[in-house]
């Protein structure tokens, strides 16, 4: 995985408050170690089942508390 992260440095661009959400899949081998298969730029976020109808909002709701917290959180936005 971090090959993986390396081979993108120098690619990404900084960008002041701006945020892009990834979607990584992953397995698990014969041996239970997790392989990372991909990362997506564009995740899915259906709520095709009961766990993922409790999981996205929430996902959704921490990712913005994350990020947009700390831009407002002395009441300016800037």
């Amino acid at each position: 995985m971090i090959d993986s992260i390396k081979s993108i440095k120098g690619k990404i661009t900084h960008q002041k408050h701006t945020f892009e959400l990834l979607g990584y899949d992953f397995i698990l081998d014969e041996d239970l170690n997790t392989v990372m298969i991909e990362v997506n730029t564009n995740p899915c976020l259906e709520e095709s089942n009961n766990l993922l109808k409790f999981m996205i909002p929430r996902m959704v709701d921490d990712c913005l508390n994350i990020m947009m917290d700390p831009i407002f959180a002395n009441g300016s936005g800037t």
